[in-house]
């Protein structure tokens, strides 16, 4: 199947907001749910930074799919490498390429911009059968995932 793969940018925030709306479709069944929008301003703010890639996979004019990658910059090395933050793909549409196709259109533009490396913390086991498949793999060393919500009293 062939797809049409398209940056998002300043003036797609009708796509961005239609993301949001339709989360639980591009989600594991039962995790996900619809999602307000961004408030208009920070909308564009978001389409309009640079280090925010953010494509989306079209059969036709339906939106089926969707990559969204930060490019993060490097105190040494090579400079920059991109953090796969989340991919989703309608469950209508899985199985049939779009998934793939967002995640050559990412190594396309990572090769254009000299840009090595990309990783990803998958969080469910159809996630890393996915991209195990996609040829990404695990380092011996895993680092700890830990999180703090900073309006939170400490623990």
């Amino acid at each position: 199947m062939a797809f049409s793969i398209e940056r998002l940018g300043p003036g797609d925030e009708a796509t961005l907001a239609l993301l949001a709306r339709h989360d639980g479709d591009f989600d594991l069944d039962g995790r996900g749910a619809p999602l307000p929008p961004l408030p208009p301003d920070r909308a564009r703010a978001y389409l309009a930074n640079p280090a925010v890639l953010h494509w989306v996979a079209r059969e036709g004019v339906e939106v089926v799919g969707f990559l969204y990658c930060l490019l993060v910059p490097l105190r040494a090395g090579d400079g920059q490498e991109v953090l796969l933050y989340e991919i989703g793909v309608q469950k209508a549409h899985r199985r049939r390429g779009a998934g793939r196709a967002l995640l050559e259109t990412l190594e396309a533009f990572m090769r254009e911009h000299a840009i090595r490396e990309v990783w990803v913390l998958a969080d469910n086991p159809t996630a890393v059968d996915f991209y195990r498949g996609c040829g990404y793999g695990v380092e011996d060393d895993q680092p700890v995932y830990l999180t703090r919500d900073v309006t939170a009293p400490r623990r």
